[in-house]
């Protein structure tokens, strides 16, 4: 027979045991719960296969890219219409048509082509077809900026083509996207002239999921050319799950700026073809 006192002493052990683990289950399902709710807004809540939110995936400003948009293998198509106003009466107008290809590994591949009309030079004619990708060194929130890099080649019409490179920056804190490019065009002959700038778009989100409201702005400068710099308002609707409209009205603070710029732009979502659920983090707290 074995004696009381140490049977009592493997009860005591078995009942610390089973309560120490029930205990450390609550404490971690409360602290789970806690994380949730940490993400006051639904748009802001981890949500593609990198941890990146919502407003990401749904591109949020015109002139400054932020991070990836699409998961792998995931499809989404953008309409652009950008109507620039100059001094003289000259209006020129450029439609856009995207394709946007998540790829794996944190990449995206784009194509897309550019219409122009200019209502001094004459009737409406190509200006470019150009193919873009992009690649994120992190998941979302790994990296402070959560930054990517973004290289794209343009086919012109006529003239020379160019390669473009950016540097994408962008973040988000309880409502506020905020994004930054640091840019580069070459052009590849003739004049091998280049292009340099900074874009950046501030937004405050007004109803979750819904509407937001913001501030965009750029600055440029080519080796031949004075600067320029625009500056504006702009409001994203979210119709539905998956579709975006953008509306940009930015007017120009130099000589040599067009005296208003302006963007509309709507993209559809077809899905993707890896089912996801979300993000999904390891540990509680994931990044």
């Amino acid at each position: 027979m074995i004696p009381l006192k140490p049977l009592a002493l493997i009860g005591a052990a078995a009942l610390a045991t089973t309560l120490g683990h029930a205990q450390s289950t609550t404490s971690s399902s409360i602290l789970s719960e806690l994380v949730v709710q940490d993400y006051a807004l639904k748009e802001e809540k981890p949500d593609g296969v990198y941890a990146e939110p919502e407003w990401v995936r749904q591109r949020r400003f015109s002139n400054t890219r932020v991070y990836i948009q699409k998961n792998p293998w995931e499809v989404g198509v953008e309409e652009w219409y950008r109507t620039r106003f100059y001094d003289g009466g000259r209006v020129t107008q450029r439609f856009q048509q995207e394709v946007e290809i998540g790829l794996p590994y944190r990449m995206q591949f784009d194509i897309y082509e550019k219409v122009l009309h200019d209502n001094q030079v004459g009737p409406w004619a190509q200006e470019e077809v150009a193919m873009e990708l992009r690649y994120a060194f992190a998941d979302w929130k790994v990296i402070p900026g959560n930054p990517a890099i973004y290289a794209e080649y343009a086919f012109a019409h006529e003239g020379s083509d160019a390669l473009e490179t950016k540097l994408l920056f962008g973040d988000d804190y309880h409502g506020w996207h905020w994004g930054v490019n640091l840019i580069n065009e070459h052009k590849l002959w003739d004049t091998k002239a280049n292009l340099w700038g900074v874009s950046c778009g501030l937004s405050r989100t007004i109803i979750d999921d819904k509407l937001s409201l913001g501030l965009e702005g750029q600055w440029s400068h080519e080796d031949v050319e004075k600067s320029e710099v625009i500056l504006g308002p702009s409001i994203q609707w979210l119709p539905t799950a998956n579709t975006h409209l953008d509306l940009v009205a930015m007017g120009g603070l130099t000589q040599s700026s067009p005296n208003a710029e302006c963007w509309l732009i709507f993209g559809f979502d077809f899905g993707s073809g890896t089912k996801t659920q979300g993000y999904k983090p390891v540990t509680v707290g994931g990044h």
